[in-house]
């Protein structure tokens, strides 16, 4: 645990099985655990790398909690677990996928997790609806906010606001 709470971020996504729901899921798992403070809209996003697959609902949320990086970890793959991700490379179809974008200023890099997410600042889709809740955040390796991340980002026409169906 740590010792005191820390505001982090976290980035969600799903492109199989019932997209939302998926989403509305974690949200709910997150919250038995942690302070959830704001969630984003959901963003309609096309894959990145592979991109043979569904495309992706994405989604941000503020969370406050006192567990460390790697228990911040841990409850997020037991969530993936528990909402039935299956292992595979990165890049692959996903009932869901939970990423710690940044976890207060922190900077770290172990073999399991490196914080901030070393590719969130290049991702249209985590920089969209974290610019919503909170474009003033700054990433603590660029010294820049999210809103000046996202205006440098190239990619950004492939995210769009979810409206459901």
């Amino acid at each position: 645990m740590a010792t005191e709470a820390v505001t982090a971020y976290l980035g969600l996504g799903s492109n199989l099985g019932d997209r939302q729901a998926n989403l509305d899921r974690a949200l709910e798992f997150l919250g038995q655990r942690l302070r959830v403070k704001k969630i984003s809209s959901i963003y309609d996003s096309e894959p990145v790398g592979n991109i043979e697959q569904p495309r992706f609902l994405n989604l941000v949320c503020e969370i406050v909690t006192n567990l460390t990086p790697k228990g911040l970890l841990a409850l997020a793959k037991g969530i993936e677990n528990k909402l039935g991700r299956i292992g595979g490379h990165s890049g692959a179809p996903r009932t869901i996928d939970i990423d710690i974008l940044l976890y207060g200023d922190e900077v770290m890099e172990t073999p399991e997790l490196t914080v901030p997410h070393p590719r969130m600042a290049k991702r249209a889709f985590v920089l969209v609806p974290l610019v919503e809740i909170a474009p003033d955040v700054v990433h603590p390796v660029t010294g820049k906010t999210a809103k000046e991340l996202l205006k440098a980002a190239k990619e950004v026409q492939g995210v769009f606001k979810w409206e459901g169906v």
